[in-house]
């Protein structure tokens, strides 16, 4: 939640780029295929290793984990299909991480069968404030942060606080559910009003948005003078794109 709330705060902040719209290709699919994989393992880490020991509570989580993750990975997919999207790795890297992202404040508290529906629930809603985000707000999140990160997180407190054994809404408690509430407010203000203000005062220091030339050549040559290189293509620097290009600092 505080990852997604404050990249809210820093796209408000930083506004769009020049070229906001246009279509952008993932540079290496595999890649972010590995990342999304290594991220799912280790995942297991904390949310089982959470229980600081090997018992039931920790195998509980581990499955959880591993069940929300597979069943948002799915909804994600098979909800793009259902909108008329094309289905795709990307797709599916972003729901599991959005499942991991739900199912971690309920993974040692839930059943199994409640963690499904987390996974599930979370992805759709995720996906769907992806789609609103860049179709009708227009915000410039290219890694869908807050839809993924900050939905998610909500997502996964509100649905902790309803099917939490023996203390969510649904055995009749509130107190769990009302404390995450109050939990969820706080740390979204925090969030936002402290991101807001570390932006503002970095911009102040020493600036935050790049030059329209840099932005032009790409924040990888232009910054770090470095590129991808595809196949059958030699590296450019940041000096071949300029001449490409027809700019000068």
């Amino acid at each position: 939640m505080s990852a997604g709330f404050a990249a809210l705060a820093g796209a408000k902040f930083l506004g769009k780029r020049k070229d906001y719209g246009s279509p952008i290709q993932p540079a290496n699919i595999s890649f972010v295929l590995l990342g999304a994989g290594l991220l799912w393992f280790g995942w297991f880490g904390f949310n089982a290793g959470s229980a600081l020991a090997a018992n039931a509570t920790a195998a509980l989580a581990l499955m959880n984990t591993n069940t929300a993750s597979a069943a948002a990975m799915l909804a994600y997919i098979f909800f793009d299909a259902q909108m008329g999207r094309k289905p795709s790795s990307i797709g599916a890297s972003v729901g599991l991480v959005v499942g991991l992202v739900a199912i971690t404040p309920a993974a040692g508290y839930v059943n199994v069968g409640a963690s499904i529906f987390i996974g599930v629930l979370a992805a759709i809603v995720s996906n769907m404030v992806i789609h609103l985000f860049t179709d009708k707000v227009g915000l410039d999140d290219t890694l869908a942060v807050f839809p993924a990160h900050g939905v998610g997180g909500v997502m996964g407190m509100i649905l902790t606080g309803i099917f939490a054994k023996d203390t969510g809404l649904i055995y009749g408690q509130t107190t769990t559910f009302t404390h995450h509430l109050i939990a969820l407010a706080g740390i979204s203000a925090f969030t936002l009003g402290g991101a807001f203000a570390i932006y503002w005062l970095t911009n102040k220091i020493v600036g935050l948005r790049v030059s329209d030339i840099s932005e032009k050549i790409g924040l990888d040559l232009s910054q770090h003078d470095e590129s991808y290189a595809f196949k059958y293509e030699e590296p450019k620097t940041a000096k071949d794109v300029k001449k490409e290009l027809g700019l000068t600092q």
